[in-house]
């Protein structure tokens, strides 16, 4: 009899190698794993889990990379809107799940397979991301998932694998790092806890700058598109260029709170120096150019299509047409913003655009006004409080 085909999407670690191994040995199906590069492997990486792959059963393997998808569907937007889930985290991880589901869901369809799988355990939020996705791109599709449904534990995996003579490196990293185009997030013992700092060591990028650096971002409607006059229009490639002098300051540090999908309350460190420079700069722009009622509603349609997005739901057509009330908002988000680089910070020190708002042909606040005069404002005040004084004067009294 033939096998069935089943898609497993496959990072390499201990959970996706179970995986793999049991799957191919004792539900003898015909696996086919996958790894969505959004720009957290090197080439030798991707070469690397291929080959294991391939030698604990896998009959296929498929490297695809979806950075240009990560920054076109998710990143992009998460600009515009100056997504930063509780004031403080860029979504690093959360964003590029969803991308990696839609990536895998489409390679298990392209194959004809019947069976989707995941390596994710029962507590944490990638198991909702995976299975909602899988649920509505590949409903006819079963999905399984080994660790979760056996509730195995990290030494039954070992065990296993041992038994099994799959080779690799058991030990436990003291701290889990999960890199991507979009951040990296660092957990260990110390955010298992409500009160713990990570050490310096733990963070992936060290911190090698010490003297303070001038910067200037270019932007082109709502698009990072060059730094320090270098233009370039691949935004990935622009996003890395900007981490790799960003990153050894120290910058877009910090560590999450919140709650997961799942109920409860999580914590996690991250490094995320590109993507918080970039929204601040961003942000930074916007407030000299868009309105007040602009910035109003885009501050809160941006924080619900980030928590919407957090939890996995970015295939709710509201997404698509939130995402077209942000992208219109950018048409004139065109200019330079000035940074300064210091270990561990930096400051936005003003921008420039040929549509800044903040024009002094039209007066400058707080010294001279162009466009209207002292009997304007006094009509303008009467009537902007006329509603308040003829309630204070019927029934409300001070």
């Amino acid at each position: 009899m033939m096998k069935e085909k089943l898609v497993l999407g496959f990072s390499g670690g201990l959970d996706t190698t179970y995986c793999a191994k049991y799957l191919s040995k004792d539900r003898d199906f015909e696996v086919h794993t996958v790894t969505v590069n959004t720009g957290g492997f090197s080439s030798e990486e991707l070469q690397h889990i291929e080959n294991h792959a391939l030698a604990i059963g896998a009959v296929s393997h498929m490297n695809i990379n979806a950075e240009k998808d990560y920054y076109d569907r998710i990143i992009k937007y998460l600009i515009y809107g100056n997504v930063l889930k509780n004031n403080s985290y860029p979504l690093s991880v959360s964003a590029e799940r969803l991308i990696q589901a839609i990536q895998i869901a489409k390679y298990a369809k392209s194959i004809g397979a019947k069976y989707i799988s995941h390596g994710s355990t029962g507590a944490g939020n990638d198991q909702v991301r995976f299975d909602l996705i899988f649920n509505i791109l590949i409903p006819e599709a079963n999905v399984i998932t080994p660790i979760r449904d056996l509730k195995l534990s990290r030494n039954e995996e070992i065990e296993y694998l041992k038994a099994n003579g799959v080779q690799m490196n058991f030990e436990k990293a003291a701290y889990s790092i999960n890199k991507g185009l979009w951040g990296t997030s660092v957990g260990g013992i110390e955010t298992l806890k409500s009160n713990g700092k990570l050490p310096e060591h733990a963070w992936p990028t060290q911190v090698t700058k010490t003297k303070s650096e001038d910067l200037i971002l270019h932007f082109e409607k709502g698009e990072l598109i060059g730094v320090n006059n270098e233009i370039c229009r691949d935004q990935v490639t622009k996003i890395k260029f900007l981490q790799d002098i960003v990153g050894p300051f120290g910058i877009g540090r910090d560590i999450h709170v919140g709650d997961t999908i799942i109920g409860i309350k999580g914590r996690v460190g991250f490094e995320a120096a590109a993507p918080i420079l970039i929204i601040k700069a961003h942000h930074a722009l916007e407030k000299h150019i868009l309105s007040k009622w602009q910035l109003q509603w885009k501050d809160q349609l941006s924080n619900f299509y980030g928590n919407w997005l957090h939890e996995g739901q970015i295939l709710d057509p509201v997404m698509r047409d939130i995402e077209a009330f942000l992208c219109n908002s950018q048409k004139f988000i065109t200019g330079k913003v000035f940074v300064t680089l210091h270990p561990y910070r930096f400051e936005i020190n003003g921008i420039e655009s040929e549509y800044d708002l903040m024009s002094s042909k039209f007066g400058s606040y707080g010294e001279m006004n162009n466009t209207w005069t002292g009997e304007d404002v006094k009509g303008f005040t009467k009537i902007f409080g006329n509603q308040n004084s003829i309630i204070y004067q019927t029934y409300l009294k001070v």
